[in-house]
């Protein structure tokens, strides 16, 4: 059977004219659709962008280092997120061999089996060795409500750079959550959300955030005018503007912080906003380091932590004590954590 040659873009030679679009993932992070209409209905990118990613997918060029056949598929194109937002991988460095090779200094990939690699790469996550995932990066675009990118941005080891809202003009773009996603004020959690609002109460919501995200644009433009409004200047005029407004950056990290990232973002605690982008991140990282991913997911996502009090609570029930919230020493809080930890899962 004959084959055509994968190049640096991902695309199969002859193929690249077919690959514009943009990206869907289901929630389980496994379903992928090609969609350019679904893309231009969102409103996520205009028709002269899909044109450019086209162009940089139809534009390869070889290289010597080493290449994911499975994340160069996934090269330039967006993953639609949220109603107008999207994720997409501009560029990367390194792959489960990088890992590998500065972990043992070697001067190539070696003639060392997969399963090998693996199990290093397994033994490097278990004991937190970070410094060989430092070795591998991505860098990121990004569409993303404003409030999402404050949240985002305290995650510090990376480098950003922003779509300037003082030199540029923002699209009149908003984030309106679905009403599912609206929901009451947790009374346990203060920075978490109870059980989702009534129909009528949610979609009274809906039209609140629309009204007013449309209303500050409405003046921002005007403020903006130089012709018939007043000519404010842009640094000025943008402080108007709601916090679900959409805001862009280009993001570039190591693997060992995108996993820090994505560890503490995937978790059900999470706000719902920024755990899509970081569950389509996980998507992204099994097609790049597929090794290192499924470590990631076994050691970090998949496993909990004991604490040196909880530890010794498990040594006294192995050994046949009763152990309950009121004498293990940990706090009931703590307790209930390691409880819900051992709890066999359905």
């Amino acid at each position: 059977m004959r084959t055509r040659p994968v190049t640096r873009c991902g695309c199969q030679t002859g193929a690249a004219k077919r690959c514009a679009g943009s990206l869907r993932v289901d929630r389980s992070g496994k379903a992928f659709r090609w969609s350019r209409a679904l893309v231009k209905g969102g409103m996520r990118l205009t028709e002269s962008q899909l044109d450019e990613i086209s162009a940089q997918r139809g534009s390869p060029t070889q290289t010597l280092r080493a290449t994911v056949p499975a994340l160069e598929n996934l090269l330039f194109t967006p993953i639609e997120l949220l109603d107008h937002g999207f994720l997409r991988v501009i560029d990367y460095m390194g792959d489960d061999s990088a890992i590998v090779q500065a972990a043992r200094v070697s001067y190539g990939r070696g003639t060392r089996k997969v399963s090998e690699d693996s199990g290093l790469i397994r033994y490097l996550m278990r004991h937190r060795h970070s410094t060989p995932f430092e070795m591998c990066e991505i860098k990121f675009h990004v569409k993303l409500p404003i409030f999402v990118a404050r949240q985002w941005i305290r995650h510090r080891m990376a480098s950003v750079n922003e779509y300037s809202a003082r030199y540029s003009i923002l699209d009149r773009e908003f984030y309106i959550p679905e009403p599912s996603q609206l929901a009451a004020q947790s009374a346990s959690n203060r920075q978490g959300r109870a059980e989702a609002l009534p129909p009528d109460v949610a979609q009274r919501v809906m039209t609140m955030l629309r009204n007013d995200a449309m209303q500050c644009f409405s003046d921002y433009e005007e403020m903006l005018d130089e012709e018939g409004g007043i000519g404010l200047a842009r640094e000025l005029a943008r402080m108007n503007l709601t916090l679900n407004t959409y805001t862009q950056w280009y993001w570039k990290i190591d693997l060992h912080n995108l996993m820090n990232f994505v560890s503490l973002r995937i978790d059900p605690h999470a706000q719902y906003e920024i755990r899509v982008y970081a569950e389509a991140m996980l998507t992204v990282l099994r097609a790049w380091v597929p090794a290192a991913a499924a470590a990631f997911e076994e050691y970090r996502v998949g496993a909990f932590t004991f604490s040196a009090g909880m530890l010794a609570v498990l040594q006294r029930m192995l050994a046949g004590e009763a152990v309950d919230a009121t004498n293990s020493g940990l706090s009931k809080r703590e307790f209930a954590e390691m409880m819900a930890a051992l709890k066999p899962t359905t």
